[in-house]
């Protein structure tokens, strides 16, 4: 069932968003207000906020499969190989970041719910702009059960296809790791629970 409380959904390439607050950029991009800069730079100022827009792509629209691995904040080897056939969630997020503070709760809620109902479901985050030691204090504090990649200098972020411009974002990778949905800015429960079941659906 699609969640209630869901802002319309936008196809990739077929609708440009009236008054979005964000312009996506490059990866490569040599403008000092890119994503690419503002991580090199450091500082955490005006960071990219995603202002909850949600994007769902139909499955013969979808492009290559994501090739995510890193280190947990633990220290721990992780990659996505071997996870085929899963539903991947992917959050990119930091302990300085007050919207990513706001929806942990919601995430490790729907974090909760898929194990409790066994689905075939895996979430990892990925802590962006700050030393594993800060976000596994975070974690810690906050009671988050699933596992996050460690920052790395930015190159874990670069196997998400440009596709996480934004501090928070959150990725639906399908059963063959291709991205499904996106949500650029803070999400809540429900509408992350209806993304997932959209993807459940398609078989």
């Amino acid at each position: 069932m699609r969640p209630t409380d869901r802002r319309t959904a936008v196809r990739w390439g077929v609708a440009v968003l009236a008054g979005a607050a964000v312009t996506l950029t490059s990866a490569c991009s040599s403008d000092p207000n890119s994503i690419e800069a503002q991580a090199k730079s450091g500082d955490r100022k005006g960071y990219i906020s995603g202002d909850g827009t949600i994007e769902q792509v139909d499955p013969g629209q979808r492009g290559e499969p994501v090739a995510l691995s890193g280190t947990t904040l633990e220290g721990k080897p992780w990659s996505m190989q071997g996870k085929e056939g899963k539903i991947l969630v992917v959050n990119v997020w930091g302990s300085w970041c007050p919207p990513c503070i706001k929806e942990t709760p919601e995430l490790q809620k729907a974090w909760e719910d898929v194990q409790a109902k066994k689905l075939n479901v895996e979430f990892i985050g990925l802590d962006t702009q700050e030393g594993p030691e800060s976000g596994l204090a975070f974690q810690r504090a906050n009671n988050v059960t699933y596992p996050s990649l460690a920052y790395d200098g930015g190159v874990p972020l670069l196997a998400l296809q440009g596709k996480a411009n934004a501090t928070p974002t959150t990725l639906v990778l399908d059963s063959r790791g291709r991205i499904a949905a996106r949500v650029s800015g803070a999400v809540t429960e429900t509408t992350l629970r209806g993304l997932i079941d959209d993807v459940r659906a398609e078989g």
